[in-house]
């Protein structure tokens, strides 16, 4: 992992990156299986890595939406390919050195622009792709440069969510956009899909699970919107000459299994 947490930011970074792993985790009800890119890829004769293919999967896309910029088939399959390229480089380490954690944010900044892309063309937006967009833009948040870059992040990955939930219309969807939203800091969102999520509860023993997590995540979340306000408060010291404004609070990548 690459991390700066030297002087002051030490505590505010352990302390944000804690509130974002947990909803990091929250996001992994989603996951329903890693797909193992080296069974279609490691064994190819060019020698390259499942990243280089997805990237130049990307980029042949790219070639061809300069001729239908809005088509949707295409945005989607770009969006996906970089999510895969950005995947398999978080699988294979490389977010253990300096170089390619820039790289993959490099990578998941270009599927966000992709997923804007293709939500503004398509008539439907896919639940599918949304499933795998939401934790793709979460661990962009992780990598942010601000705090409030974070937070943009987050929000676009809990409108992918909401796709998913509405379409989906189960616990795992619901539940986990009532916790990404509650990091938002749209907690009326938040309520709704509690509720929703409490709705499809099959057992007292699930729903009270998830009601105990909904409370822990949602004191977190106000936490982590004092560190926003502190950042924006700091950032407006210094344009009158202040301290220094705080750095963006999420540090590299948390854990293999992101996005799987």
């Amino acid at each position: 992992m690459v991390f700066d947490i030297r002087g002051r930011r030490r505590h505010v970074v352990k302390f944000v990156y804690a509130i974002l792993a947990i909803l990091m985790a929250a996001s992994l009800f989603l996951v329903t299986g890693t797909i193992n890119v080296g069974s279609i890829f490691g064994s190819g004769s060019s020698g390259e890595s499942a990243a280089t293919s997805f990237e130049k999967q990307a980029e042949k896309i790219e070639v061809k939406l300069v001729k239908a910029p809005e088509d949707e088939d295409l945005l989607a399959n770009l969006t996906r390919a970089r999510i895969n390229a950005a995947n398999s480089m978080i699988t294979n380490g490389e977010g253990e050195s300096q170089d390619g954690a820039e790289e993959i944010k490099h990578q998941l900044a270009l599927a966000s622009e992709g997923w804007s892309r293709y939500v503004d063309a398509a008539s439907e937006p896919s639940a599918g792709l949304a499933i795998q967009v939401a934790p793709a833009l979460f661990t962009l948040a992780q990598n942010s440069t601000s705090g409030q870059e974070a937070l943009e992040s987050v929000k676009a990955a809990t409108e992918a969510e909401q796709i998913v939930a509405e379409k989906r219309k189960d616990l795992n969807s619901w539940s986990t956009l009532a916790f990404y939203a509650l990091f938002t800091q749209n907690y009326k969102l938040a309520e709704e899909a509690k509720k929703e999520a409490i709705k499809l509860a099959n057992t007292k023993f699930e729903r009270e699970s998830f009601e105990n997590q909904y409370d822990e995540y949602e004191k977190n979340a106000k936490e982590f919107g004092k560190q926003l306000k502190i950042e924006k408060a700091s950032k407006a010291s210094q344009g009158a000459g202040g301290k220094e404004s705080l750095e963006n609070p999420i540090p590299g990548f948390g854990s293999p299994s992101l996005g799987g």
